[in-house]
């Protein structure tokens, strides 16, 4: 092993797809599940694909230490210098995320707790509680130990950390957790005056007069306290992000040199804050799998990519998992078409990726996830999936020089944890408002514009920006508030959901009239809000429909622009406001007070942009996908056909990457296709 010197610009995507030399291409690759003689095969074949990374270790923990402190480190050493001699780079992964057998027998108070005081057993992963003092001892001396060995191991170019925070663990119930948790309120509240005023205890005779009082919030016979469940997601997302903190601590004290991440699931995981992770890695891994009964799953792809392009803060970023086609734990897991795979990697790409990774090399034989697809399937080389994982591995190779540009975009779509949380707790209008589906609609509407987001937190800098959306922020902290305020006021273009500014940060509602924190803003106030059966329409004056939410809304300066239908069609509020348009400062704010049907929606987000002057990447026929990623002076166009007919796009100018074809106006993009032209002048 050589040493390697730490370099003080590391901390970046750039630093390992620069020593790659080109877009990371790999998978998890997991050796122990497989004979020795197996592994030279690997390497070969992975070259003959054209990966340069794969992810080693993420689930090696009792091959690592099979028994507390004796660890066997031959066979990792001997996979990793056998890659290493194939040119083929690691991402090295901490194997925290499953404790082995020997763990939860030694230490079965580590075990998490259901809200139902039932105790989970071992015999899967994730099987720990995140407060757990034992768990935390265990796993940090693991990884100090592989921290040490393999820090100047010249095929590590990356760590992993642990694998999936909170995919299956983030909320335990137990009494370590309860422990944990009231030291975690008292750093919150500083006293109990602080937590009794925050969770609003005089109802229901629920005032704490000592700490040991408080628990987490477990079953109880009624609707429990919705401040102190709240709390409890923001605890219990915390309490991991701490064993990330310290995992990421070890590493680079011993390994300076190189770059941590871990890979962050966007939308697939509601219990864990991908924006308070984000910050603490060197650069942004996430992991996104199509949801198979969707027919529009290319665009929810296109959300989370959005997505993990806003935690990165606009870098590029890393697709650290998807599937090259079925997976194993939906209901039906159906396999992905032909292309589909070189489609929905190329997708990843066009919306700022720097690596296209997999789960996994090699499809198991074994265990829980063996009818999960692979790079490399049951039946090998011969396989239709093996013939499009080596054409794409040459597709990255050819496209080599997109690495490290970046995504135009005008428009922002604010996305928040913790307004996802407060929204779908217990006791709210109604169960059938939900943030995703909420967030989902309005983002399918601004993609079939053609107009490119960035998908931010409330927090974020929205000075760059021509037009803002917030499908749903039913919680909003005060200076959040404030900064659309601003926004709007020095020129921005601002575009609010139903059911927004309601709740503060404890979610108490905002007295004084709602829609609390925008009323003023949206110069509008909501006398009451009107939720509507799950399979109840109400029309709209022009002649569409809006399903499940209705308001009541009192215009306060605002100009509506699409009224509830007058009579008994309009629903509870008939002839009154569905959509409005405030007129503030140098900007304008829009109110959506229902969930209209895909047109209306798309209507009205294509106005807010074409008054904000932020249009799309270029005119493109429905079902294509317009992208465009600038480095400099160089500029690249991504045009992606998701449907099954040719299309053809106008005012296309340069040279195409992939197929070498120079463009001077009209380009035919053949149905299930991806054209890449690097533009002219660039």
């Amino acid at each position: 092993m050589t040493h390697r010197p730490h370099r003080p610009d590391f901390r970046s995507l750039d630093h390992v797809t620069g020593r790659l030399g080109g877009i990371a291409y790999g998978g998890d690759y997991n050796p122990e599940q497989w004979p020795e003689h197996v592994w030279a095969e690997d390497a070969r074949l992975m070259r003959e694909a054209g990966v340069n990374l794969v992810t080693v270790g993420v689930f090696s923990w009792s091959r690592i230490e099979p028994r507390p402190g004796t660890y066997e480190w031959g066979w990792l050493d001997r996979v990793l210098d056998l890659l290493h001699a194939h040119g083929i780079a690691v991402d090295l992964a901490t194997p925290t995320a499953a404790p082995p057998p020997w763990f939860s027998r030694a230490h079965p108070q580590s075990l998490p707790e259901t809200s139902a005081g039932n105790r989970l057993a071992p015999g899967s992963r994730q099987v720990f509680c995140p407060s757990s003092p034992d768990y935390a001892r265990a796993a940090d001396r693991l990884v100090r130990a592989l921290a040490e060995r393999y820090a100047d191991h010249p095929a590590v170019v990356l760590w992993h950390v642990h694998n999936e925070w909170g995919n299956h663990n983030a909320l335990c119930y137990c009494d370590t957790s309860a422990a944990a948790f009231r030291g975690w309120l008292r750093e919150r509240h500083g006293t109990l005056e602080g937590l009794n005023s925050a969770w609003g205890t005089d109802f229901w005779s629920q005032r704490y007069g000592d700490w040991e009082e408080i628990l987490p919030p477990r079953d109880t016979p009624a609707f429990g306290n919705p401040s102190q469940a709240l709390d409890y997601r923001r605890f219990s997302s915390d309490a991991l992000l701490a064993r990330h903190r310290a995992e990421t601590a070890l590493l680079r004290e011993l390994a300076p040199g190189t770059p941590v991440t871990t890979n962050l699931m966007g939308t697939l995981e509601k219990k864990v804050d991908g924006f308070a992770f984000a910050p603490e890695c060197d650069l942004v891994s996430v992991d996104h799998y199509l949801t198979a009964a969707d027919p529009d799953a290319h665009i929810g792809l296109a959300l989370n990519a959005d997505l993990a392009r806003g935690m990165a803060g606009g870098r590029p970023w890393m697709l650290m998992e998807h599937s090259t086609s079925a997976v194993n734990w939906q209901p039906v897991n159906l396999a992905k078409q032909p292309g589909q795979m070189r489609r929905n990697s190329l997708t990843h790409l066009a919306r700022g990726a720097d690596a296209v990774m997999f789960f996994q090399w090699r499809q198991a034989r074994a265990g829980a996830e063996k009818w999960h697809s692979a790079m490399l399937p049951h039946g090998g080389t011969s396989t239709r999936t093996w013939g499009e994982v080596t054409s794409l591995g040459d597709d990255l190779r050819v496209l080599a020089e997109v690495r490290g540009s970046t995504v135009a975009a005008e428009v922002a779509l604010v996305f928040d944890w913790q307004a996802w949380w407060a929204l779908e707790l217990e006791a709210r209008p109604s169960v059938h408002l939900r943030y995703l589906d909420v967030v989902r609609d309005w983002y399918q509407a601004l993609w079939s514009t053609g107009v490119t987001c960035d998908v931010v937190p409330p927090g974020a800098d929205l000075s760059r920006y021509r037009a803002v959306l917030v499908p749903s922020l039913y919680l909003t902290a005060d200076e959040d508030a404030e900064a659309l305020h601003t926004f709007v006021r020095s020129g921005g273009h601002l575009a609010v959901g139903c059911f927004s500014g309601v709740a503060d940060v404890n979610d108490h509602v905002r007295l004084g009239g709602h829609p609390g924190a925008f009323r003023d803003l949206l110069g509008l106030v909501v006398d009451e809000y009107l939720p509507l059966r799950e399979d109840e329409q109400v029309a709209l004056s022009d002649g569409s429909t809006a399903r499940l939410w209705a308001e009541r809304v009192e215009p306060h300066g605002a100009q509506t622009r699409l009224r509830f239908a007058e009579g008994p069609d309009g629903g509870p509020a008939p002839g009154g406001a569905a959509v409005t348009r405030h007129a503030y400062g140098d900007g304008a704010a829009w109110y959506v007070a229902t969930r209209p049907g895909p047109a209306v929606l798309r209507d009205v987000l294509a106005a807010v942009c074409r008054d904000a002057g932020a249009g799309p990447a270029l005119a493109v026929p429905p079902g294509v996908e317009a992208v465009r990623r600038v480095k400099g002076s160089r500029s690249y166009l991504f045009l992606v056909n998701h449907g099954d007919r040719d299309a053809t796009v106008v005012d296309v100018h340069g040279t195409g990457l992939l197929d070498g074809v120079r463009y001077d106006g009209p380009c035919t993009v053949a149905a299930g296709d991806v054209v890449v032209v690097r533009e002219r002048g660039a």
